[in-house]
């Protein structure tokens, strides 16, 4: 197998969830360039559709689905509709996710459970749901998107956050470690500060922007396409030997 055809996703059938903005159109379009197949959910179906318009651009097969991925309901309609559209799945690129700032001794516990239930919560119906069909193939790679604040602590009012991105980093190994049976790859991908329609509010912020750029060795913010060629690598033939591992994209933040 050459460096070429190792990347290539041609006949992959890939679902990214969260997949209508930020880093998740970003990972949608950029699986499509890798020449898969992508089922794109989100909670705006507007958002999904004209994302779904960009991949078969590309001349890519493509599915859009409204769903939210803390009910379960929704969350097997995702798996449905994709089965009846492809017949199979390859990918799963668990990157829906929320935020909520609030001091740690302010935080409600309406909060907590509202982050709890999409950033871990969510990643694990999902994971469980497309794991049962993996299983049955006996091959598939799960992605989750944690982040670099599931490793460290950051000083930014997102204790919730921060939390359940360490859970999907842990849920990642154990994932890995019961899957691997099923020559199944679970690994996450955890960025660090990446300008999106998320972020960009907070990063005008001057003291806010001036900590992240001051604590980053390559001196930038991220940007979604920092993201695509570990996504790729992750869903193709040259991960197959690669499990339970988050690969850490932050511009050096986290050697400091």
């Amino acid at each position: 197998m050459n460096a070429g055809s190792i990347f290539d996703l041609t006949g992959k059938v890939a679902i990214v969830t969260g997949g209508g903005r930020g880093l998740g159109r970003t990972m949608a379009l950029a699986l499509a360039d890798a020449r898969a197949d992508v089922v794109v959910t989100d909670l705006l179906i507007s958002e999904v559709k004209e994302v779904v318009k960009e991949i078969s651009l590309k001349r890519r097969r493509s599915l859009a689905i409204k769903a939210d991925v803390t009910k379960p309901k929704d969350v097997q309609k995702m798996v449905f509709k994709t089965m009846k559209h492809f017949g199979r799945i390859d990918i799963l690129v668990n990157n829906a996710g929320i935020n909520i700032i609030s001091p740690a001794e302010d935080f409600s516990v309406e909060d907590w459970d509202k982050v709890l239930s999409v950033n871990l919560t969510g990643v694990f119906l999902c994971a469980q749901a497309f794991g049962k069909v993996m299983i049955k193939q006996r091959k598939g790679k799960i992605i989750n998107i944690a982040s670099v604040a599931g490793m460290v602590g950051t000083p930014h009012n997102a204790v919730a956050y921060n939390s359940t991105k360490a859970g999907v980093i842990n849920l990642t190994r154990a994932l890995a470690v019961e899957w691997g049976k099923y020559n199944i790859n679970v690994n996450a991908i955890a960025p660090g500060m990446i300008e999106t329609e998320l972020t960009k509010k907070r990063l005008k912020n001057k003291e806010y922007y001036d900590y992240w750029i001051d604590r980053t060795p390559l001196r930038r913010i991220g940007r979604p396409e920092d993201l695509i060629g570990a996504v790729v690598y992750l869903s193709s033939e040259a991960s197959n030997w690669l499990t339970g591992h988050t690969i850490v994209i932050d511009g050096g933040y986290t050697t400091l």
